[in-house]
């Protein structure tokens, strides 16, 4: 009896056809943060489960309820939550932080929560992250937030929102917690059973919960910003300022606290309405004492996590654009051995050239394989046969347009091609009113370079000729 197995609930597939939709992210948001200085880093899937708990809380639901754990020879194990622990962790343990301040690394990764799969919440998701550590200014603030407006516009998304907080320091946060001890003691009967907890450990954590009670009774809670201390204060102050210089709109939304225990003062999240309930495609703060509390100096650090799934979301919604597929440049239909035998050498040196070059590898008829060809987009076919190869020429069929152009077979083929590849390409941007997007052309970009291109490409691509 045939086996039926498929993917693990809350999980998802990529196919062929979709990758260039993740491609298009990546490309975005690891060029930008190159922009603003950053260098990528990559650390392991799973860490210490100690480092969780003692980095993200003991009271927050990913800890508490979310978190996949193995125990593997007494030692227990966690498959990464978030990118942020892990990446601090491999910094101290590698003395990124004893070299030149402020370090600056950004990741591409995939996470693990066990919550309810829905829309923009899988139980594996994959995010794009950055730390900054090493500045206490709110300059450093305004400038990791001003990265990631700059990939959000870069990827052409629209109605996303900037909501900014502070949470403030240690000390003022414990004379709020106070006050959020007294004014939720009043209806603690009403609270869930997990906000009960919470209150006494960290009453924040109530304002973030999903319950619609508990979300109901914290609606008049005291707001932190009543609270902040003279440092924090100023601090935020000169954040709402900074931005006003970068031109970046905000608003003040003083019920965010972030899911995660380590944030100190700034908090922000870019919010979209268009994917659902999980409209956060971005969500970051600072949080001073995480290097300390994991066994480093006192550095101070910010950063900020995408989920990637959550901005494909709404890049469809929106009908942003997408980097070109890459499809098959030049397919050989061959007759015969010897024909396929010389469709396999000069595919060998196609591709050596850069290009996608493909033939046939089961055995079909002619006629089966010219219909191959179609379906996989073959720009170009040529047909290989006793008759081309006694001749050493074949025809070389420009698909979309039915026009034919004899190639010799020789050891000039590739330069040949070539040729008519770039003619082909030139042809294109013609009849597309000379507007010059090469990137789009060869499928290496998204959007048209200009003078008013910020991506840096243009300059790179002018001095290389």
């Amino acid at each position: 009896m045939a086996i039926n197995i498929k993917r693990p609930n809350g999980t998802e597939d990529v196919l062929p056809k979709d990758v260039h939709k993740w491609l298009t992210v990546e490309k975005i948001v690891r060029e930008t943060a190159e922009n603003f200085g950053f260098g990528e880093i990559r650390i392991p899937t799973f860490e210490n489960t100690d480092l969780f708990m003692r980095s993200v809380g003991e009271t927050t639901d990913v800890v508490q309820k979310e978190m996949y754990t193995v125990m593997a020879k007494e030692t227990k194990f966690t498959l990464r939550p978030e990118g942020t622990a892990g990446t601090i962790r491999a910094m101290l343990q590698n003395g990124l932080l004893n070299e030149a301040l402020p370090q600056r690394v950004f990741y591409i990764l995939s996470c693990f929560r066990h919550e309810r799969p829905q829309a923009g919440r899988l139980r594996e998701f994959h995010q794009f992250g950055l730390e900054m550590a090493g500045s206490a200014s709110p300059c450093a603030d305004a400038e990791v937030i001003s990265l990631a407006k700059t990939i959000l516009d870069r990827l052409e998304l629209k109605n996303i929102e900037l909501y900014i907080n502070s949470i403030g320091c240690p000390e003022c946060r414990a004379k709020y917690h106070e006050a959020l001890r007294a004014y939720f003691s009043d209806r603690k009967e009403e609270l869930c059973e997990t906000c009960l907890s919470r209150l006494e450990k960290n009453p924040m954590r109530i304002l973030d919960c999903k319950s619609p009670i508990c979300g109901d009774i914290a609606k008049d809670a005291p707001l932190i910003l009543d609270y902040l201390c003279e440092e924090c204060s100023d601090h935020f102050e000169k954040l709402k300022g900074y931005l006003d210089t970068l031109g970046i709109e905000y608003k003040i939304n003083p019920k965010i606290v972030r899911g995660l225990d380590y944030y100190t003062k700034t908090v922000f999240e870019f919010v979209t309405t268009e994917i659902g309930a999980q409209g956060t495609v971005c969500g970051g703060g600072r949080y001073d004492g995480l290097i300390e509390q994991l066994g480093g100096q006192k550095v101070p650090a910010l950063g900020f996590a995408m989920g990637i799934e959550r901005l494909l979301l709404t890049m469809e919604k929106q009908g942003c654009p997408y980097l070109t597929p890459k499809t098959c440049d030049i397919y050989f239909a061959t007759m015969g051995e010897e024909a396929l035998i010389k469709a396999m050498a000069l595919a060998k040196e196609l591709r050596e050239y850069g290009y996608r070059a493909e033939y046939d590898v089961v055995g079909r008829g002619l006629k089966a394989q010219m219909k191959y060809a179609n379906k996989i987009g073959a720009s170009f076919t040529i047909v290989l046969g006793d008759n081309e190869l006694a001749e050493g020429v074949a025809k070389l069929k420009e698909m979309e347009s039915g026009k034919e152009t004899a190639v010799k077979l020789d050891e000039k083929f590739c330069v040949n091609f070539d040729s008519l590849y770039i003619d082909k390409v030139m042809d294109s941007i013609e009849e597309a009113g000379g507007e010059l997007d090469l990137g789009a052309q060869f499928g290496l970009d998204g959007h048209v370079h200009d003078e008013h291109c910020n991506c840096g490409c243009c300059k790179e691509d002018t001095d290389n000729g």
